[in-house]
């Protein structure tokens, strides 16, 4: 891939006045009862890299797509109130050189005063893509916002598997150097969340690390114990990579929830030199995509609030199983019928097949499972085998369905899923 974040991010900076904060309904929003509460993920996370202005129009917009994470100005955290969002705080204070400058550090002090109690506030963002040699600088900027303001999070973005070694900061070969990165950045950072991007859609075909970038970000979350976030391609940015389609984003958001994801992400919502995304740069008016969106979102965040309380126990792949991927075991408690007969997966080629993510309490067996159609090209059906009846989730309404017994048939759309459980205190193998 050829994105250079930096650079994107650079000239976002300098062509408008960014805003972050986390769009949701006004019932919705969590507000720490006490400053001094520590930060936890509340409702999972829907957001984007790369937006307009804060508006008020913008802020309607974005809440009715089902967005729940907006970039703001300290000005602009009112707007977000207005709109029931939480906000993720932009302001070039928010960096390393403060804390080494008497008069810099006194205004970040004051910003932090400032903030930190109003009520839309959600985060700091901190800084794009680091190297690992800049983690012990970073390292000690999160803790000191982290003493300062215990109840809002210290946001860092990290590089993908395909960035080279100088970018990362290690050395190795791709698995070896990512590792590593990640690695430090757990023990070095202690980050409270960690965030990545990857973008695979290229007009050539699919990339063919985006399973092994998940599977990398969901190991190292999970020894951390921290939630994690995807950025996923929404545009295109140059004339190699291309705009997916509304069924191969829906692919992005459910392959992530399968993998344990509990923020999702996308880059872009419309930024100057990028092609497609959420809105038009011209007058902020949505996409196609934006339509797509709506629901998909509000699909992310029932599901992945039903999963919070869970443990990811594992996510296992039919068909093709591509780098970084996991086969389903043959004493899998959950099953498909018909199986899904395994398949040579040839990059730069779509991976096809069925994805399946377990899920239940930390010492257990898998309760839950996110069942993900690969195929962002057709729909399917297939039936679910469970150790116990079965239930099905609606994301729509929320609600859980008996599915009548331990096989449930369910239809997915491309690049759809759907979550079932085992229905509790029901039977289980």
């Amino acid at each position: 891939m050829q994105l250079d974040w930096g650079q994107a991010t650079g000239l976002f900076l300098a062509v408008s006045a960014v805003t972050a904060a986390v769009v949701l309904c006004p019932a919705m929003v969590k507000v720490p009862a006490e400053a001094a509460q520590a930060w936890s993920i509340g409702t999972p996370i829907v957001t984007y890299w790369a937006g307009p202005p804060m508006t008020d129009e913008v802020a309607e917009q974005m809440a009715a797509g089902g967005f729940n994470l907006v970039w703001c100005t300290e000005k602009e955290l009112d707007v977000a109130l207005r709109h029931g969002l939480r906000a993720q705080l932009h302001d070039g204070l928010i960096n390393v050189s403060s804390l080494d400058d008497p008069e810099r550090r006194a205004q970040l002090d004051a910003l932090i005063d400032r903030v930190k109690k109003h009520p839309a506030l959600y985060s700091y963002f901190i800084v794009d893509e680091p190297s690992a040699r800049d983690f012990p600088a970073l390292a000690r900027l999160v803790d000191y916002l982290r003493q300062r303001d215990p109840g809002h999070l210290a946001y860092i973005n990290l590089f993908p598997t395909y960035a080279n070694n100088e970018q990362l900061g290690t050395s190795g070969d791709t698995v070896t150097a990512y590792k590593e990165h990640l690695r430090q950045y757990v023990e070095i950072v202690k980050p409270a969340l960690i965030s990545y991007d990857h973008y695979q859609f290229a007009v050539g075909g699919d990339g063919d690390q985006y399973f092994l970038n998940l599977a990398l970000i969901r190991e190292y979350a999970m020894q951390a114990g921290v939630p994690f976030l995807n950025i996923v391609q929404a545009c295109s940015w140059h004339p190699s990579m291309r705009v997916p389609k509304g069924d191969e984003v829906r692919y992005l958001v459910y392959t992530s929830l399968a993998y344990g994801a509990q923020g999702i992400s996308y880059y872009v919502y419309c930024h100057p030199g990028h092609e497609g995304g959420i809105a038009h740069l011209e007058d902020y008016s949505p996409t196609p995509l934006y339509y797509v969106l709506s629901k998909v979102n509000r699909e992310f965040v029932a599901i992945a609030s039903q999963l919070q309380p869970l443990m990811s126990l594992g996510a296992y792949h039919l068909g093709m199983v591509p780098p970084g991927a996991v086969p389903l075991p043959a004493d899998a408690p959950f099953r498909l019928d018909p199986p899904v007969a395994p398949m040579a997966y040839k990059p730069p080629e779509p991976v096809k097949g069925m994805l399946l993510g377990f899920f239940g309490p930390r010492s257990g067996k898998p309760t839950h499972v996110v069942v993900v159609n690969l195929d962002y090209a057709a729909g399917t059906t297939t039936t679910v085998v469970g150790p116990g009846p079965l239930q099905i989730f609606d994301a729509a309404s929320a609600r859980w369905r008996d599915a009548g017994g331990s096989r449930a048939k369910v239809r997915l759309r491309p690049g759809g899923g759907r979550l079932l459980r085992v229905r509790p205190g029901g039977n289980h193998a």
